[in-house]
């Protein structure tokens, strides 16, 4: 069992919209809270395994977009529901790929948008457009 899942991945039009969600989850004794986790972010990977950063949250709050989705995706979190999220919008053909979560939970804080800085990850979600 993966410590966080993803959902909300599915095909759409080019130029539609979808959001992800990131739900902790974990076995024997696993735990996970996005109020006292360092840095989140979303990334994401095509068949080649090699993994995109599109967005994070630092551990100071600030928000950061990758240039090729600033406009159109907003990252954001919801610490009732220990919930991250990814808001996309205005999709285009080269979005298509598995979108992964990760947090870093035990620090020392790192640049979110590098994959160094996180040690759990989610196994995924699938985005397709259609042109």
């Amino acid at each position: 069992v993966p410590y966080l899942a993803e959902s909300g991945g599915d095909s759409v039009q080019v130029g539609g919209s979808l959001r992800l969600s990131c739900i902790g989850t974990g076995t024997s004794g696993s735990a996970y809270s996005t109020a006292d986790a360092y840095s989140m972010g979303w990334f994401r990977q095509g068949a080649d395994l090699e993994r995109e950063w599109v967005a994070c949250i630092a551990s100071d709050g600030t928000k950061r977009y990758a240039d090729s989705v600033k406009g159109r995706f907003t990252i954001s979190k919801d610490d009732e529901k220990n919930t991250l999220y990814l808001e996309m919008t205005t999709l285009k053909p080269e979005d298509p790929r598995l979108y992964r979560c990760a947090v870093d939970v035990l620090g020392p804080p790192l640049a979110c948008s590098f994959t160094e800085a996180y040690n759990y990850w989610g196994q995924g979600t699938q985005v397709t457009v259609s042109t």
